[in-house]
């Protein structure tokens, strides 16, 4: 009995110090310490980010407040990144700016509007033809011909710039039948057969109602993607969680579903 009691004492006396050991680590324990949860995420969060970036953005939108509830990240505002790099120098309100390019992304920086950008996504152009392919389109070549409707992004968009250098490395010369202030809207025409043919990114034909193609040359014309929690953000907590969560393997598993390269 007695032999039975001290087994007792024993054991009670090694639950109480595992306790005590799990709540008060002493310096160089290996348990570890509680963890310091931070301030949970709350009011809205403004996004403007370039228009390739709309189905996986939306995607990471809902993830990102299903971790962030009392967070509300209001309707991105998805444009061209030149549009929107104008609309953010001239005021616009932000907490958040993703850019299909440096160069845009550049405008704003150098304005002191952000600290450094961080590289988040790549991207590279394809080839987007209707269904069924009307206008015979098998490489770049075909859209200098003068019987084919080709729609393109404008200069100062970053899929114009990449449209531009990839044609101009290909020594290809188009007549654009319009010049659009965001790859959505080339896309758009492309599957409305007001076009033969249009660049957009392979992410942009990933879902579309259109057929594309992958040009000779695509994979050395690549997009790099930019983003930043902007200086003046009204939600500076959220803006800076959200940057994370879009670099982060959350955010980036999101991307790659969605067809972009990693940065």
């Amino acid at each position: 009995m007695r032999a039975l009691r001290t087994l007792v004492t024993a054991a009670a006396s090694l639950l109480l110090l595992a306790g005590c050991a799990s709540t008060d680590a002493a310096p160089g324990s290996s348990v570890a310490p509680p963890v310091s949860v931070g301030p949970e995420l709350t009011g809205e969060l403004t996004v403007f980010a370039a228009a390739s970036l709309g189905s996986a953005f939306d995607d990471i939108a809902t993830a990102f407040e299903q971790e962030h509830p009392s967070l509300e990240v209001v309707p991105i505002r998805y444009d061209g990144s030149s549009t929107l790099a104008t609309q953010l120098l001239e005021g616009a309100s932000a907490d958040v700016f993703a850019s299909a390019d440096e160069k845009n992304m550049a405008k704003v920086t150098d304005a002191g509007l952000a600290g450094p950008a961080e590289l988040f996504a790549s991207n590279t152009l394809v080839i987007a033809v209707p269904n069924g392919n009307p206008g015979g389109i098998a490489e770049l070549a075909d859209l200098g011909g003068a019987r084919v409707t080709v729609v393109l992004c404008a200069p100062e968009v970053p899929c114009g710039s990449a449209s531009a250098t990839l044609l101009g490395d290909a020594g290809v010369e188009v007549t654009p039948a319009s010049l659009e202030q965001n790859v959505t809207a080339v896309l758009t025409k492309v599957e409305a057969d007001e076009a033969d043919a249009g660049l957009v990114y392979a992410t942009d034909v990933v879902g579309a109602d259109v057929e594309s193609i992958v040009p000779a040359g695509a994979a050395d014309v690549v997009n790099r993607y930019p983003i930043v929690a902007l200086d003046d953000a009204p939600n500076p907590p959220a803006a800076a969680a959200f940057v994370a969560f879009v670099r982060g393997a959350a955010g980036q598993r999101i991307l790659a579903d969605r067809g972009f390269g990693a940065p």
